[in-house]
């Protein structure tokens, strides 16, 4: 199964574009009206705390568990087409996934993947799906759920 969340891209440059301009438009009219004192700085501060949140939230999710590997991928979705500073890939052969868990926070949602080792150890990967639509999310834990059913059968056939 195959899914990501493309097409918030457009509405998150929107909300970065509108949250810039207007935090420019408020100070160059903070300032020439000499109103950068108390409230007025809470709004800017208030306007840069929402651009640092929303940078926070915004990132793309792709999930794909057609064939030996699922493979699972979240980055950034500004400036990703040049620099690609905030990608979390991994490729998982299908047998070494040992479960997961969806944390399911107030603003965030997030995806952790447990993938044991030979050696027995086991590894967290943790993965934003906040923009994941709720019936995807559905999809990726069903998808999850099958294949760590799978996996449990072969070790009691064993």
């Amino acid at each position: 199964m195959r899914t990501d969340n493309r097409e918030i891209k457009s509405t998150i440059i929107s909300i970065y574009f509108i949250l810039i301009i207007a935090a420019i438009l408020l100070a160059t009219v903070f300032r020439s009206y000499n109103l950068v004192e108390g409230s007025s700085l809470y709004v800017l501060i208030g306007l840069l705390v929402a651009v640092v949140i929303v940078h926070f939230i915004a990132r793309f999710f792709e999930y794909d568990s057609d064939g030996a590997q699922v493979i699972i991928t979240n980055s950034g979705l500004i400036l990703t087409d040049y620099l690609n500073y905030r990608e979390n890939k991994i490729e998982i052969p299908r047998g070494k996934l040992s479960g997961y868990k969806i944390h399911n926070y107030y603003f965030y949602k997030s995806l952790v993947i447990y993938v044991s080792h030979s050696n027995g150890k086991i590894e967290k990967e943790r993965f934003n799906i906040t923009l994941l639509k709720y019936k995807k999310v559905k999809y990726v834990r069903q998808s999850l759920r099958k294949i760590i059913k799978e996996n449990k059968s072969i070790k009691l056939d064993r």
